[in-house]
């Protein structure tokens, strides 16, 4: 049985003074998280991942929203993994639309930071997802399936499994629009299809995929009653406490 994820996602959100008086509102989540067999937590920006890890050390997961897949080198404003790690992280997303839209980040690139992740125990949190256009011409499922097979190459079998997949539309994120429930059921059915064909039904069963796109406490319990959506990756309704519970207890 796959544990439900619940995971958030800052953006360029929150100096560390705010994060700090969120955090200290949040950290009683995780009890009862952990008490419904539910994993939370929230992925920051890097100046903010010192002061909240140190404010919920195990309560919640804390994540990075990106990392460099060298261990170091003349690649300015980047963040290594080996930084992240010393300071206590052990999850980061790769390849947010925003960060393919902006930041040419290519699923080649992200492939190499998902390997660079798991060498070093590390949670890997892989988007994926299509354009309107993309959608409108219903080519989705080859458009996810090409990142998915790239985003993984390479990944072993024992390790293809701890990596946690994000399907979000881009035409979902942060417009108000909503995939329907069968609209995203269908396509994280689908990545659990392709992720089948790469390793075998076992490994297939293993993997959360989550749904991201507009996600609200009022939608969140229809996403995750389907059967191949194990969680949500939730950008501004993770950026207000209130709502951020109201996510949590809207699953109980």
């Amino acid at each position: 049985m796959r544990r439900k994820l619940l995971l958030g996602n800052w953006k360029m959100n929150k100096t560390p003074s705010e994060a700090v008086e969120f955090c200290k509102e949040a950290k009683e989540l995780g009890k009862l998280a952990r008490a419904n067999k539910v994993d939370m937590g929230i992925c920051v920006p890097y100046v903010d991942l010192v002061p909240v890890k140190k404010i919920l050390k195990k309560s919640l997961i804390v994540g990075a929203e990106n990392c460099h897949y060298l261990e170091k080198g003349a690649y300015t404003g980047e963040i290594s993994i080996p930084m992240l790690k010393d300071i206590g992280i052990d999850w980061c997303i790769i390849g947010h639309s925003e960060r393919r839209t902006y930041d040419n980040e290519t699923s080649e690139k992200c492939n190499k930071k998902i390997l660079a992740l798991l060498a070093n125990g590390i949670t890997p949190v892989y988007c994926c997802g299509e354009s309107l256009e993309t959608f409108e011409a219903n080519k989705t499922k080859e458009f996810v399936e090409e990142q998915i097979v790239t985003g993984f190459k390479d990944v072993s079998y024992d390790d293809a499994a701890k990596v946690v997949i994000a399907y979000e539309p881009i035409w979902a994120i942060g417009t108000g629009k909503n995939a329907s429930k069968e609209i995203a059921e269908d396509i994280c059915g689908f990545i659990r299809n392709v992720i089948t064909k790469l390793y075998d039904r076992k490994v297939a069963n293993k993997v959360r995929i989550l749904y991201g796109g507009s996600v609200k406490p009022a939608t969140v319990k229809e996403y995750l009653t389907q059967k191949d959506i194990d969680g949500a990756l939730v950008g501004g309704a993770s950026l207000d406490v209130n709502s951020y519970k109201e996510l949590l207890t809207s699953l109980l």
